[in-house]
């Protein structure tokens, strides 16, 4: 798939869910007010924080989707990275503010304050939240696994937070709504969600980084890449393999030794059938670079 059509889906999903995302913060913050939930409200501000990673996203595809030029030799694909990480950090600050403020309203009603119970309509938009989001997560992730972008798939496990979240918001929100003496569970729902929130926003942030610092690719997958290159007709002990991501790309260079006696017209042709190959196996974003040695 070429870059603009890439940018073209990339950006198409996201804007699909930075759609429902504004509709979910609005719902839910305004009737977390006036239903009287803290655990709508909590919800609310993560939706916020949803459709703000959406103009993420979509800065990050647009950038990334950029041509190589004279100044960048393997793209741009580093600012999808960025983006990505970003995400993470996103979630990771969420959590922290959900976990901060239902901590407040439960040491509140602890000392003996009381405070009302949610309206039966929080609990009807926290149910809606769960079938949108879902639905959105299932959506975006088509599309990431389709265009193999890390910033939709991260924006993809973003909608599944908010998921996992409306799940705990609306069991909460359900058990103060129908016995006002479990009206704590409401906050405490909320902060049960902070931990699907920032495990997700860790694991994120974990993976675009080892990006961002050029991570070698897992040592199966490069002996993965070994085997294959090993099949091409006239290759000798591929070896000094070294990997790295570049957004949505791999950077592959290696060394393969050949028979010494062969023209330079046939050790390129070899060349061109390892690179044949491993855009087989690992698609054409691949940048590849051989290094030919002869035989002793």
């Amino acid at each position: 798939m070429d870059n603009e059509r890439r940018m073209d889906e990339g950006i198409k999903v996201t804007l699909v869910g930075f759609i429902v995302n504004v509709f979910l913060t609005l719902i839910k913050i305004i009737f977390g007010i006036i239903g009287r939930s803290k655990a709508l409200l909590a919800d609310g501000f993560h939706s916020l924080s949803d459709f703000i990673t959406d103009i993420v996203v979509i800065f990050g595809l647009k950038f990334s989707s950029k041509p190589v030029d004279e100044s960048h030799d393997y793209g741009h694909g580093k600012i999808e990275t960025f983006a990505t990480f970003i995400v993470g950090i996103f979630l990771i600050l969420v959590s922290f503010y959900i976990f901060y403020s239902s901590s407040k309203t439960i040491f509140f009603i602890f000392r003996g304050n009381r405070i009302r119970q949610p309206g039966l309509i929080t609990l009807i938009f926290a149910f809606l939240s769960i079938i949108l989001k879902e639905g959105l997560y299932r959506y975006t992730v088509f599309v990431a696994d389709k265009i193999k972008s890390s910033s939709i798939r991260a924006n993809a496990w973003h909608h599944r937070s908010d998921a996992l979240s409306s799940i705990a918001t609306t069991v909460g929100i359900g058990l103060a709504v129908f016995n006002k003496n479990l009206i704590i569970f409401d906050p405490i729902s909320a902060m049960i969600v902070t931990f699907f929130i920032v495990k997700v926003g860790i694991n994120i942030v974990k993976e675009s980084f080892d990006e961002l610092i050029e991570k070698s690719l897992s040592s199966n997958e490069e002996e993965e890449i070994l085997k294959v290159i090993e099949s091409v007709d006239g290759v000798i002990n591929p070896h000094s393999i070294q990997t790295r991501k570049v957004g949505n790309y791999i950077a592959i260079d290696v060394h393969i030794e050949v028979d010494k006696k062969i023209s330079v017209e046939e050790a390129h042709r070899i060349t061109e059938n390892v690179e044949e190959e491993i855009t087989k196996k690992y698609g054409e974003n691949c940048y590849i670079n051989i290094h030919i040695e002869p035989n002793s």
